[in-house]
């Protein structure tokens, strides 16, 4: 019997582990209880700003999150209306829509399909 420390999501647990020698299957043992981890409070995301319509945008468009570009529905030039989606971003097996705040022109597309991105990273570059 071995001892090893694994630590999953910020939490340390204490585990032990059987040899197998020669398929030899080891006896089995009474398992204490263990006290479950403590939750931690969940964190408040703030909340996106709504588009509002007539509202104007310039500067940039930053990635949310880390990920992969799935698609791009724009191109420079393009003229987009608030809550427009400007491209598909995957990250953690889920596909995200990257819309627009609010009104603009796309000046540029920083970013192309198949691109892996991280988090606050520039994609448009809105006039």
């Amino acid at each position: 019997m071995r001892k090893f420390r694994v630590s999953v999501d910020g939490n340390s647990y204490e585990v032990e582990v059987d040899e197998i020698r020669d398929g030899a299957e080891p006896a089995p043992r009474s398992i204490p209880p263990v006290a479950a981890p403590v939750a931690r409070p969940a964190q408040k995301r703030a909340a996106v700003p709504a588009a509002k319509p007539g509202r104007t945008a310039t500067g940039t468009v930053k990635a949310p999150m880390p990920g992969t570009i799935l698609s791009i529905s724009v191109e420079a030039g393009d003229a987009v209306a608030g809550g427009q989606v400007l491209c598909m971003l995957e990250a953690m097996k889920m596909e995200n829509e990257v819309r627009a705040v609010a009104d603009g022109v796309i000046e540029s597309v920083e970013i192309t399909t198949g691109d892996q991105i991280s988090a606050g990273q520039i994609m448009f570059v809105l006039a």
